[in-house]
């Protein structure tokens, strides 16, 4: 995983650092952003969405080599051990991560405060250990040169750091925020640019919700000539015109139970009858009516497209496929979730892991970090019959093909289940094997022609049913082919590659590079050997008929597998991973 340039902000609670609450330095939108989160499910989707998909990711220590690579840290290093102890360990990681996705999205702004566990005062707490909090902008103030942060509902003081001396045995308040492109002290967040926009669709669902309300309690007027007489009823005797009266507890009744069938009554106006000659129904409906419901689904769409993500994650997906999903869930990653981890990350090395290293004396705290593995969140596509394949060729275990087949280790069988079926294998193969003197009591299959070159043949007989064509095979392999070139430039520069080593790996074919360096499976994916390798796949699917969504899935799944297992790339396997799509048994 190479290291990028981040634009982010942290610190730790000292004075001098502490932005200013007065003039510029006002972040009151915060507070209305946070009402917007509210009230707009909109807002709330993205935010959560966006808190969800980080909480996913994994924190680890790493360290920045010369080339910008991160090279995690080894299970017994001391910043193993500070990253592999933040927030409680990986499930509080997870949570700090979530609640930070929703701070930076809404406010741009978060805190986490740090206590220990001595001060906590819980049972709960090892006493060696630390309490961890992410705590909104509406939890922390200044008050008298003081910063008072409310915890479960109490207010704690948090005495101010030392910038020269930082204790990691104290108590420690360390603000992040995504800082504004104008004033780097402040914190800024795509909420905070819509938040015209989203005042205007307060307005539009307003609008909407009166229009509902008044179609309920009217259906416009409706126009007698006075002096027209109405049956009357029975109660009523000889009285006149109790029409009118009739209509107007109906619409009482609407009013108390809009969904009566009441809701449906005019109101009723009565007219001289030279001024009207029939009966007449004058309806109040505005062209405003259908343009409130269009202009918010545009203020919808606009909020959309300015959020940090593909516009499409709000907007649904329905009219996207499973190719397209992909490219948009990796577009999400890579531009809208890697960058708020990238934050989080920035402001846990700058504000805690280096600090303590520093402290206790290692010469090379500065090339330590914590980093982040989004390797969770990527798309698994389906390798059930990769995985099978691979199994069959010896390039993977057992228990991978149970993980990738969605069983677990208690479903492999006992040792006892597995003498049984060897015996029997052991017994069956037996059974086949005709000894020498049996020979001629068993009927002799005809001499058929065998073809002893070791390139395909032009046909097949037709009990052998359809065939791959030369051309889809040959598309194939050149894909696979170009994957693991692509993937082996990667490779050159991960830590699997030495610096002392890489110039004698050129001497070595990019495409087998993996078959002579340790790779392991997840680091595929952290290291994004296949990242792209598949653009034409849709293309080729579509030349020779097959589903785009079955070929692109069967190549990756299968380089994916060749590297991970050291193994090279042969065009004789390449009919047996894309049978599958082209309808032909393996």
């Amino acid at each position: 995983m190479t290291g990028r340039q981040i634009t982010a902000a942290s610190s730790r609670y000292v004075t001098r650092k502490i932005r200013a609450k007065t003039g510029t330095g006002n972040q009151g939108w915060q507070y209305r952003a946070y009402e917007l989160y509210h009230a707009v499910p909109e807002v709330r989707f993205a935010a959560s969405w966006m808190g969800n998909a980080m909480g996913r990711a994994r924190l680890f220590a790493g360290r920045r080599a010369d080339d910008g690579t991160i090279e995690p840290a080894p299970a017994g290093h001391r910043a193993h051990e500070i990253v592999s102890q933040i927030a409680g360990g990986p499930d509080g990681q997870s949570k700090m991560l979530n609640a930070f996705g929703k701070h930076l999205t809404v406010p741009g702004e978060g805190w986490i405060v740090v206590r220990p566990n001595s001060e906590v005062l819980s049972p709960y707490s090892p006493e060696d250990g630390h309490d961890w909090r992410v705590l909104s902008v509406r939890e922390v103030r200044q008050q008298q040169g003081k910063l008072i942060a409310e915890i479960d509902g109490e207010e704690t003081s948090i005495p101010e750091g030392d910038p020269e001396s930082m204790d990691s045995d104290g108590p420690v308040a360390i603000r992040v925020w995504e800082p504004d492109p104008e004033r780097s002290i402040e914190a800024d967040s795509s909420v905070r640019s819509s938040m015209d926009l989203l005042e205007e669709l307060i307005l539009l669902n307003a609008a909407v919700k009166a229009i509902a309300r008044s179609r309920i309690t009217g259906r416009g007027l409706l126009l007698i000539p006075k002096g027209t007489r109405f049956p009357t009823s029975n109660a009523q005797g000889d009285a006149e015109d109790d029409l009118i009266e009739v209509f107007m507890t109906i619409a009482e009744t609407a009013i108390r139970d809009p969904e009566s069938a009441a809701a449906t009554v005019p109101i009723i106006l009565e007219l001289p009858a030279e001024a009207i000659a029939d009966f007449k129904l004058i309806k109040f409906e505005s062209e405003f009516d259908e343009l409130a419901i269009r202009l918010r689904e545009e203020c919808v769409r606009r909020f959309a497209t300015g959020l940090e993500i593909p516009a499409e994650i709000l907007l649904g997906l329905g009219d996207v496929n499973h190719w397209g999903q992909w490219a948009l869930t990796a577009e999400a990653i890579n531009l809208g979730i890697e960058p708020k981890l990238a934050t989080v990350a920035y402001a846990l090395t700058q504000q805690w892991l280096r600090p303590i290293l520093e402290d206790e004396g290692d010469p090379e705290w500065h090339r330590w970090l914590v980093w982040y593995d989004t390797a969770p969140l990527r798309v698994r596509t389906n390798r059930s019959e990769t995985a099978l394949q691979a199994y069959d060729r010896g390039v993977i275990s057992a228990t991978a093909l149970r993980r990738e087949t969605g069983f677990d280790e208690s479903d492999a069988p006992t040792a006892a289940e597995e003498a049984e079926r060897d015996r029997r294998l052991e017994n069956d193969a037996a059974t086949e094997e005709i000894a020498p003197e049996d020979q001629e009591t068993q009927p002799t299959s005809p001499e058929l022609p065998v073809d002893e070159t070791e390139a395909p043949p032009d046909t097949l007989p037709a009990s052998a049913g359809p065939r791959i064509s030369d051309g889809l095979l040959a598309a194939a392999d050149g894909l696979i082919w170009g994957a693991l070139t692509a993937a082996g430039e990667k490779l050159r520069k991960t830590p699997a590659c030495p610096r002392s080593e890489r110039a004698r790996s050129r001497e070595v074919a990019s495409a087998r590079l993996h078959t002579i360096l340790n790779v392991e499976p997840s680091q595929v994916e952290q290291w994004r050997l296949l990242d792209g390798a598949w653009t034409r796949a849709p293309e080729i699917a579509e030349r020779y008929g097959l589903d785009a969504d079955c070929l692109t899935a069967s190549l990756d799944g299968y380089a994916r597998e060749l590297i991970a297992a050291g193994v090279s790339h042969g065009f004789e396997l390449v009919p047996g991973v894309i049978g599958a799509c082209a309808g032909v048994a393996a």
